[in-house]
């Protein structure tokens, strides 16, 4: 059965809870009885063992958890006889023995159906005389691994969650991430690392702050197994939302990580991993969300322990704590000594250019870009996401850049690399393909500048697209037809993105339109400034102030003056700036003739409705 059927078949449960049910509540109670059943057919080859296994050791004074989980095969287990199959046999017991058979699983999996609630779902159902029957249509779906594999069951999750979402206008965005930027992403993270990742028994560590329903872990996971079956990635994790985390905690359970590293909460406010650091890291934390809930927690941070703690660069409006996330993920990065780390980040347009020099955005700009962590910015195509139809860049940082990248940033525009869904999930209307994933990830492994050539044929229409990297010829135009070349990939120095802030001062007049002079202190016999007049300029970093202020200000006012003690240093990454093309307005004589054209055709149907 494909995972689109299947989720059907699973979605057909929400036909038995109309009308006792409101559409928002149908994901309380699908989504746990999804995992019972998952976790239900794992156990299934081992349960006799198991139950054995119990029955010889109970109650003789020694630790039965090891030789259960030996037993199970997996990482946890249930010591319960019965199963769902079984459950849907005494139909008038159905309530206390689906509690008992829950409680009879090892304690993480008890705590995945605490966090989902299950005991007061299934308590309604029973009031509402359908838990039987939303029982017995789960026991009827077979979700053993042998038919269902791990990276189906993500999928068929996420296509629940994304339902469910919808039915409740929350946003699905916050539990998910189209697997398509994830497997960009996890290309990005990796490629530059294959020799080491492809030895075996290499066992590295993954950690997602925001990790929602653990796609992000989940095709790291896949990758690294794909390249190399010997490999072992240990993930790691923190999510906010009571059910993704659940549903993440099932998932790890399954693939046998160690599900203590799941961790639920506030990753800014309450962080699980504090003293942990990672080998790579990925995060899509939510989009212009305010941080006020836990300005209390961050502020008294940033303040008592600056530097030693996560948020000593500086700090970003309240209105917007994207940035907040990236500084976390710094704070977990290895030292660089002890083999350093990679990350990579989904961000909204803001962090790029939000706030002038001096403040909290600019700042840890500032700190990034001045320590050299910033290795590529990646511009994804809009209406990406499930939530949202903004413009979104995938930031990948690390500690131990190659010397060839040394003091660059890479900047790639990947957002005319799409191609449309048959089908919109949401605000989500484009997709990657793989051939696009791999281009970008090419670029971003060879550290490429490129062009992308369009080519158009005599009417206008794009009959193919070709990336042309440095120093190599574009395809010739067909026909009457053209090649439109824009940059794709282009590289920076770190310092091209920083700029002084200078303030220029203007002197104030009376009202003979005498200068006034300051009469006491520093400024005694000196030019008063006028508030009034007062200006500020940015001169980029590698330009000499005064050489910038003799040429663009003092030409147009003369009396001016820069205030030195006003200086600040700021930080900026225009992205759609450098790769903006300037397209020149068509010729006069060209608009002329179609109007002509357009005028003969209007003329000629005025004739011949007059005829």
């Amino acid at each position: 059965m494909n995972q689109q059927a299947l989720s059907s078949l699973i979605w057909s449960v929400a036909d038995l809870l109309r009308g006792d049910f409101k559409q928002a509540d149908y994901g309380k109670i699908i989504l746990p009885f999804t995992v019972l059943r998952r976790l239900d057919c794992v156990l299934e080859p081992t349960k006799q063992a198991v139950l054995d296994e119990f029955a010889a050791r109970d109650g003789k004074g020694v630790n039965v958890e090891p030789f259960l989980l030996r037993r199970a095969g997996q990482t946890f287990y249930n010591i319960a006889k019965l199963d769902m199959k079984r459950l849907i046999g005494d139909q008038d017991n159905i309530a206390p023995n689906l509690y008992a058979y829950v409680q009879a699983f090892s304690p993480e999996v008890r705590d995945i159906f605490e966090r989902f609630e299950f005991a007061a779902q299934v308590d309604r159902l029973a009031k509402a005389g359908l838990l039987y029957q939303v029982t017995e249509k789960f026991a009827r779906v077979d979700l053993h691994p042998d038919k269902v594999d791990n990276h189906q069951m993500g999928l068929i999750f996420e296509e629940l969650i994304r339902k469910f979402a919808e039915l409740s206008n929350e946003t699905a965005g916050e539990h998910f991430t189209p697997r398509e930027v994830i497997s960009l992403m996890v290309n990005l993270l990796f490629v530059e690392d294959d020799n080491v990742l492809t030895k075996p028994g290499v066992v590295r560590s993954i950690y997602d702050p925001t990790a929602g329903t653990g796609g992000m872990l989940s095709v790291a996971g896949e990758y690294l197994i794909e390249h190399n079956d010997q490999a072992r990635l240990v993930m790691h994790g923190q999510e906010l939302n009571p059910e993704s985390y659940a549903i993440c905690k099932a998932d790890m359970l399954i693939k046998g990580q160690d599900v203590t590293n799941i961790t639920f909460g506030n990753t800014l406010s309450d962080d699980r991993h504090a003293d942990s650091k990672f080998d790579y890291m990925l995060s899509n934390p939510p989009f212009g969300v305010e941080w006020k809930k836990v300005e209390k927690e961050v502020r008294r941070e940033a303040e008592q322990q600056g530097y030693n703690g996560r948020f000593g660069p500086g700090l970003p409006r309240v209105s917007d704590g994207s940035l907040l996330f990236l500084m976390h993920l710094i704070s977990k990065m290895r030292a660089a000594k002890d083999g350093g780390s990679r990350f990579g980040i989904v961000l909204n347009g803001s962090p790029l250019f939000t706030g002038g020099a001096g403040s909290g955005e600019s700042e840890i700009r500032r700190y990034v870009l001045e320590n050299d962590l910033v290795e590529a910015i990646i511009a994804l195509p809009t209406d990406m996401f499930y939530n949202t139809g903004i413009s979104t860049y995938v930031w990948v940082l690390t500690n131990r850049k190659p010397a060839h990248r040394k003091g660059k940033v890479q900047l790639i525009d990947a957002s005319s690399f799409w191609q449309k869904m048959r089908k919109s999930l949401g605000s989500k209307r484009k997709e990657m393909g793989q051939a696009d994933i791999e281009t970008v990830t090419r670029l971003f492994g060879d550290f490429a500048e490129a062009q992308v050539a369009t080519v158009l044929d005599a009417a206008g229409k794009e009959v193919d697209r070709v990336v042309v990297r440095a120093g190599e010829q574009p395809p010739a135009a067909p026909g009457d037809g053209k090649v439109k070349l824009a940059p794709l990939s282009r590289i920076f120095l770190n310092e091209a993105f920083g700029y002084r802030t200078i303030t220029v001062e203007r002197p104030l007049r009376d009202e003979n339109a005498k200068v006034v002079l300051g009469e006491r202190g520093k400024a005694k016999g000196k030019p008063q400034a006028d508030s009034g007049l007062r200006d500020t300029e940015n001169v980029p970093i590698g330009e000499e102030v005064e050489a910038y202020f003799a040429r663009e200000v003092l030409p147009h006012a003369p009396d001016a003056w820069i205030d030195h003690e006003k200086t600040k240093m700021g930080y900026e990454i225009p992205f759609n700036r450098h790769f903006y093309v300037f397209e020149p307005p068509r010729a006069l004589d060209e608009i002329d003739i179609d109007l002509r054209k357009v005028t003969d055709r209007i003329l000629g149907m005025i004739k011949e409705l007059s005829a």
